[in-house]
């Protein structure tokens, strides 16, 4: 990522369970202008898949996947 993983909108979702933080990133995206970044964070461990799948999906581009200790960082890029 660069810019140091600069995001023009973040999503915390963490404590939600799947469909949750994917629903709440797709509202946050519709917010946002094409080739803006999204950071979403989730604590859900189906997340990861669920936010690749969501990408292949929609046709937003999933930059970054960070793994924290308790937490995932994800940042989408809107198509």
């Amino acid at each position: 990522m660069s810019e140091n993983n600069a995001f023009d909108a973040e999503v915390d979702a963490s404590g939600l369970n799947c469909p949750l933080p994917i629903l709440r990133a797709k509202k946050a995206l519709a917010g946002l202008a094409s080739g803006q970044v999204l950071r979403i964070i989730a604590t859900d461990p189906g997340s990861r898949r669920d936010f690749e799948v969501f990408a292949k999906q929609t046709g937003h581009e999933l930059l970054q996947v960070e793994r924290g200790e308790k937490n995932w960082t994800f940042y989408l890029k809107r198509r």
